[in-house]
């Protein structure tokens, strides 16, 4: 029986763990929970390639891990919001032909003003799901077997499911939270299907929710908003539970390492896993996955779904 928790840190997860050699690719390393993950692998020896919108930015926040590590990091740009981007960066990679053990689809946006990506998907769903699912596809083959892929969620898929029929919120008045949950929601359904997928080559896939942290994903949102989603959060927890508990930075990046190098592989395939540890379904209630961010079906038209919004079909890597 695991010790870990709600409390656990990137480096109690890791104590005693030997990485050396590993080769792990993570979106979002320029602040939060990316640069933390990031510095936890490096520190045990992993070489990381991270991405970033914001080359110069990601610069800035890594300095201090480059100084350290030299050429163990490596940074490359990554816009999600562009399908032309995430390709280019797709296909610098496939190129380069070098293994990635781990993928870590880390970054995200949070209850965005209504807006658009640059292909005209619904910003928090065409970059937290579409960008992230074109980008794993493109360089799923360069996983050996034993690799794993661990998608970012979020308890607030809790929110919503995602509407099939407008995941785009052309027929649909927005709504930001909703939003942000439903695109929460097609991140586990993306793992589910994607463990499925890839579970016959010895690939294993898995979504994980951080926890409630101050993040710079928070950017987007007013304090007025932030009140709101808290509220609206507390009362999917019930039990009357008043206010939200939150994590350190280096507490909510211990569950993406403890799903991607330390637990067994059967574990947390195709599973939600929180507080270093898999989640139950729970039908209501602040803890636990909700049933339709796991079911099968629903993940195989999630996915189907984003291969025609993203204008490719992706059979499986053999």
């Amino acid at each position: 029986m695991s010790n870990f928790g709600w409390a656990t840190t990137t480096d109690e997860v890791l104590s005693g763990q030997n990485l050396d050699g590993l080769r792990v690719f993570i979106t979002g390393v320029s602040a939060g929970l990316g640069l933390e993950t990031a510095r936890a692998l490096l520190t045990h020896g992993v070489e990381v390639v991270g991405a970033a919108r914001d080359l110069s930015k990601a610069a800035a926040a890594t300095a201090t891990l480059r100084e350290e590590f030299g050429n163990s990091l490596q940074l490359v740009e990554l816009d999600l919001t562009s399908l032309a981007s995430v390709g280019a960066c797709a296909d610098a990679l496939v190129a380069a032909g070098r293994p990635l053990d781990v993928l870590i689809a880390n970054a995200g946006i949070m209850a965005t003003p209504e807006s658009r990506t640059q292909d005209g998907f619904e910003l928090q769903f065409g970059t937290n799901h579409l960008g992230h699912f074109l980008l794993v596809n493109r360089i799923a083959s360069l996983v050996p077997p034993g690799g794993r892929i661990v998608v970012l969620a979020s308890s607030a898929h809790q929110f919503s499911p995602v509407d099939l029929d407008d995941a785009n919120y052309e027929k649909r008045p927005y709504d930001p939270f909703d939003a942000y949950g439903a695109s929460k929601t097609a991140n586990i359904l993306f793992a589910v299907e994607l463990d499925r997928r890839h579970r016959p080559r010895n690939v294993r896939a898995t979504a994980v929710h951080p926890g409630s942290i101050k993040t710079d994903l928070l950017r987007h949102m007013s304090d007025d908003l932030i009140s709101r989603m808290s509220a609206r959060s507390l009362a999917e927890k019930g039990d009357g539970v008043t206010q939200l508990q939150l994590k350190s930075v280096a507490q909510g990046a211990a569950t993406t390492v403890w799903a991607g190098f330390v637990a067994a592989p059967d574990e947390v395939g195709a599973r939600y896993c929180e507080d270093c540890g898999v989640a139950e379904t729970a039908e209501k209630g602040g803890k636990g996955v909700r049933p339709y961010a796991v079911d099968p079906q629903i993940a195989h038209e999630v996915w189907a779904m984003s291969e025609r919004m993203v204008g490719e079909e992706f059979p499986v890597v053999p």
